[in-house]
């Protein structure tokens, strides 16, 4: 009885109910902290939302829930929050001028994560800065990526969201577009008919999409001859190499000359 006494005297008095009220606050803010942070899970687990967002928001979600616990405990305490907020926003401030260009790179990173301009798997190239490969991580900082030959690359990711980008994985169909190269010499509808039949010999290539063969330039060394046919995406490079190898195979067979830049030397004696 005498501690059970001694306890009411002690939450009798002011500190002592505000310390008791503080606890009390503490183990129900606790609580709700962990309900919350479960139901955020959950949520986002069934939300369309990049796995890279999860941690994210989660970090956001528990720091927003420990300030605001924190300033209820100081304020049944009869501590003067005021001071406190105005500190924190100044730090917050301060923080965020310092590492602006890191920010600007998280912002980013949340814009690419919530637009979806690029994915993971995805060819992609940064215009004007020789920059093509395919996505393996998008963070909130930057962008990880192996261009074709294996060399792993890293992207800011202000940069991406700066830049044009150009994404060749996101259609399922895209069109391959080839130049072929006959002299002046040479028949040009026999070329043409010569195209149109490797193009229908390809078994990769859509035969219900528009075929394009026609000349497109009169250049100084010969004739410049257009062939656009459409493919799926993952089929590109195939059909590139299938319309490139051929069409000297078959020219040779037709005897259409492909011309090369020749020099004349002339040499004067004295």
């Amino acid at each position: 009885m005498d501690r059970i006494e001694r306890i009411e005297r002690i939450l009798d008095t002011t500190y002592g109910g505000m310390i008791f009220m503080s606890i009390i606050i503490l183990i129900i803010g606790l609580i709700i902290m962990k309900v919350l942070l479960a139901i955020s899970k959950r949520l986002l687990h069934r939300s369309r939302l990049d796995p890279a967002l999860h941690a994210f928001i989660l970090m956001i979600i528990k720091i927003g829930l420990w300030v605001v616990l924190i300033i209820t405990i100081l304020s049944a305490l009869n501590v003067p929050t005021a001071p406190l907020v105005t500190l924190l926003g100044a730090t917050g401030a301060a923080i965020a001028l310092a590492l602006r260009d890191s920010l600007s790179n998280v912002a980013s990173g949340l814009i690419i994560l919530f637009s979806k301009p690029i994915l993971r798997g995805e060819l992609i190239e940064i215009e004007g800065k020789n920059m093509l490969g395919i996505v393996d991580n998008i963070d909130l900082m930057t962008t990880h990526m192996h261009s074709l030959d294996n060399k792993k690359i890293t992207v800011p990711n202000s940069l991406i969201v700066n830049s044009v980008v150009m994404n060749y994985s996101r259609e399922d169909i895209r069109r391959v577009d080839c130049q072929e190269m006959v002299s002046y010499d040479a028949d040009i509808n026999k070329a043409k008919e010569i195209l149109r039949d490797i193009a229908d010999s390809c078994p990769k290539v859509i035969k219900s999409e528009d075929l394009i063969i026609g000349v497109s330039t009169l250049a100084e060394d010969g004739v410049i001859i257009d062939i656009k046919a459409w493919c799926k995406t993952d089929d590109y490079f195939d059909v590139k190499y299938f319309i490139e190898e051929n069409t000297k195979k078959e020219f040779d067979k037709a005897g259409i000359e492909i011309p090369y830049r020749k020099i004349d030397v002339n040499i004067k004696n004295n």
